[in-house]
């Protein structure tokens, strides 16, 4: 069989039923725990403005109490996706709102709600209301009991592709070396007997190495049949640790929701739909215009760009552990520890004094915390420094003295504290030659 009729070969929709019905679950943890947590207080409602994504200023909180019930709706939203009710409306609302709370904010950032964007966007376009929903039961003739084998593809694509620059990103000396996993552990360990123990050095390294072989090999044992039981308890555990140790929210289990497109879509059927109808096999390839344009022009150019986008920072000067350019949206996830801080100097360029500007003023102590070691954010901030001063008829430089460890390594300056960054650009694509550069006995490179 060619692969253009695998790809159509309809297949049981158990599969992705069942991944709609976990994944509008975890959405609805996600947002109303997001507000149970204090998250919502904290990123969105205590500090007067958001570091959004540079190029989208404009997109800021609500006012007030506004993002409460901005995550309510989108909490209401994922139960309804979960049941299958006015489907396509929920996930494409949802999707547009979770992907306005991405860009709004840089501060508390986290792989996976880069990752909730694009499974949602996923979502958008496959067909996972066709069973087992509220929309069916309201119109049967929505009712299908099969979708393209290239549905179940597309997921596994996804997932294939976050673990491996996950793997890729690991192979770095402080990981290696377990001096990350070290201070990873040491600060989220708070039992003292498990402590003594998981930040001793082998241990550290164990976690390291093992953490290696999972991301580079879940997918592969996955795919075979006999290594997919022993494969997905492995990843029920090295999960289920994670989420005790290092308290990442529904990740872990968002992450295991996936395996479901792993197993046979009949085997997935009988242990979770057991009324549903099977589905013949030796069905022939069905090529519906809907299916085909979904499959040819949506999915295919997504894959691509995302095959493609973790890949830019090898093409900017520096290495993206040290000047951050890059680095989002490459599934660097959990790989070092940045701590460090910025003193900003404002000078009138009238008179040539230097003026007092009060941070503690309009950034909370969060914002200063996240801000101070990010050479963006660290820009936008002398940008809003600017701006404070040009509305009170003064023309100001502004300059950072930002002094940056990675991974308790020797405290070194970021950024060049002769740059006036008020009137400095900001890259979108290539270095920004004011982040300094130092090569491998940190020697700085002129």
């Amino acid at each position: 069989m060619s692969i253009k009729n695998r790809l159509f070969t309809p297949i049981d929709n158990a599969p992705l039923v069942l991944f709609r019905i976990f994944f509008g679950f975890l959405l609805a943890c996600e947002t109303f725990g997001a507000i149970a947590t204090g998250w919502v207080k904290s990123n969105f409602v205590t500090p007067k403005f958001t570091f959004s994504h540079i190029g989208m200023n404009w997109l800021q909180p609500l006012p007030g109490n506004g993002m409460y019930f901005y995550f309510c709706a989108m909490g209401i939203l994922g139960l309804l996706i979960m049941v299958g009710y006015k489907y396509r409306y929920c996930i494409s609302l949802f999707t547009i709102m979770w992907t306005a709370v991405y860009f709004m904010q840089k501060t508390s950032y986290n792989n996976h709600y880069y990752l909730l964007v694009l499974v949602c966007l996923i979502m958008c376009f496959l067909p996972a209301q066709r069973y087992a929903s509220i929309d069916v039961k309201q119109n049967p003739a929505l009712k299908k009991l099969t979708m393209p084998q290239w549905c179940s593809w597309v997921m596994i694509a996804m997932v294939s592709i976050v673990y491996f620059y996950a793997t890729l990103a690991k192979f770095y000396p402080d990981w290696l070396n377990g001096t990350f996993t070290h201070s990873l552990l040491n600060r989220s360990v708070t039992i003292p007997s498990l402590h003594s123990v998981m930040t001793q050095k082998w241990f550290c390294l164990f976690i390291a190495y093992a953490g290696i072989v999972f991301d580079l090999s879940i997918v592969p044992l996955m795919l075979f049949k006999r290594t997919r039981t022993i494969a997905f308890i492995a990843s029920i555990i090295f999960h289920i640790f994670n989420s005790i140790t290092l308290q990442i929210g529904i990740f872990p289990f968002f992450a295991l929701s996936f395996a479901v497109f792993f197993y046979p879509p009949d085997r997935i059927r009988k242990v979770f739909f057991r009324k549903k109808p099977a589905v013949e096999t030796d069905i022939e390839a069905t090529y519906t215009n809907e299916s085909i344009v979904a499959f040819k022009y949506f999915f295919v150019p997504f894959l691509i760009i995302q095959l493609l986008l973790p890949l830019r920072h090898y093409f900017i000067k520096g290495d993206v552990l040290w000047t951050e350019e890059g680095h989002r949206l490459s599934w660097r996830m959990m790989l070092r520890n940045r701590s460090g801080s910025t003193n900003f100097v404002v000078i009138d360029k009238k008179t040539g004094n230097t003026l007092f500007y009060d941070i503690m003023k309009d950034y909370t102590l969060k914002q200063i915390s996240g801000m101070s070691t990010r050479p963006d954010m660290i820009w936008q901030t002398a940008q809003r420094i600017k701006n404070n001063f040009d509305l009170q008829g003064k023309d100001v430089a502004v300059h950072a003295h930002t002094r940056v460890s990675i991974n308790g390594s020797p405290y070194k300056y970021l950024i060049n504290p002769d740059t006036d960054l008020a009137s400095a650009r900001w890259d979108y694509f290539f270095h920004c030659d004011w982040i300094l550069l130092y090569d491998s006995n940190n020697n700085l490179i002129k």
